[in-house]
């Protein structure tokens, strides 16, 4: 427990301490150019978001037969996003997600596959936003630097695209070269069996989402795509609101990139690696203090408000059993 709390703080520290580095002595007189409206509007796009994901998660419960309240689902998906932001690389949120899902009647397996699915709709999106500012850049030419970026990111969600559809179309090959790999590590035969049934149960859950209504996936689409506009708009109204401006794709685009680059530090929410990538991206049309003041309203907006607003419904909904599970887990 002490190190995880030491892992946080050293979070927290990054996070606030990289954009008061880079902004200077200027940063929190250009932060006062936002006025409460704009702030107010940040929160109240995340509170549509988080009503958006929750119809999505009662579609696909719904799908499998397992009704959800509206109250229950935004419950699950507030303390899932907690999750996510507290713990290091987000591992967190899967195991909340099936905690909350499994207390519904659905079995860890099916919540798994559910998490699955749900996180193939966000590469979905991803990928057509990558492809849809890419149709933009060609057809209205711009002065825009790190086209790298697309290629990367591009890179990045067709590898977990091709990994899904593989698991699905052509699970013996997975299955075969995981207990390649667990041999590596000295596994019983006991153990890799178990591993074996748990990602055949998995794959059958999966076809069954597979048997979903088109409307229904259509819809399921839908939503995730509301809820990524409004939280991948975050970043250029606060641009907006500090009296600057950018384009709305390359605002977009810094927020692919920077939430990519943090989870590569592997700590709670991405910490450092996003507040620095963000604002050496942002400096390229801003100066320094403003680029570090809306990283800094973005950051607020998408992280800690997260913790802030999640942690007394986390602490309501799964309570601390789940919590020490977490912090073992990420041990």
């Amino acid at each position: 427990m002490k190190r995880y709390w030491l892992l946080a703080l050293l979070s927290l520290g990054l996070s606030f301490g990289i954009p008061l580095l880079l902004g200077g002595p200027e940063l929190l007189p250009v932060l006062t150019r936002l006025e409460p409206p704009w702030l107010l509007l940040l929160l109240a796009m995340i509170l549509l978001g988080w009503n958006l994901n929750a119809c999505r998660l009662r579609l696909l419960a719904g799908g499998t037969g397992t009704r959800i309240s509206h109250l229950r689902a935004l419950g699950i998906l507030v303390s899932t996003e907690f999750a996510i932001c507290a713990t290091p690389g987000g591992t967190g949120g899967p195991v909340t997600y099936t905690w909350l899902l499994r207390q519904d009647g659905l079995p860890a397996t099916r919540s798994l596959a559910l998490y699955a699915v749900d996180q193939f709709m966000d590469m979905l999106f991803f990928l057509a936003a990558l492809l849809s500012i890419s149709l933009y850049w060609l057809l209205i030419p711009a002065d825009l630097p790190y086209h790298w970026e697309l290629l990367t990111l591009g890179c990045i969600l067709v590898a977990g695209l091709a990994t899904s559809i593989l698991l699905v179309h052509r699970y013996r090959l997975v299955l075969l070269v995981t207990g390649r790999i667990l041999r590596l590590f000295r596994l019983s035969p006991a153990t890799r069996r178990r591993m074996a049934r748990a990602i055949l149960e998995f794959r059958r859950n999966l076809q069954m989402v597979r048997c979903f209504r088109r409307w229904r996936l259509l819809t399921i689409y839908l939503l995730c795509t509301g809820h990524w506009l409004l939280r991948y708009s975050v970043l250029y109204l606060a641009i907006r609101g500090l009296g600057s401006t950018i384009s709305w794709s390359y605002a977009l685009l810094v927020q692919m990139f920077s939430l990519t680059a943090g989870h590569l530090t592997l700590l709670p929410g991405g910490s450092g690696g996003a507040e620095f990538s963000g604002s050496l991206l942002l400096a390229t049309y801003l100066d320094p203090a403003t680029a570090a003041a809306a990283v800094l309203i973005w950051r607020f907006v998408t992280f800690y408000w997260y913790l802030i607003a999640g942690a007394p419904v986390f602490s309501l909904m799964a309570g601390l059993p789940l919590w020490r599970r977490l912090n073992s887990d990420t041990r």
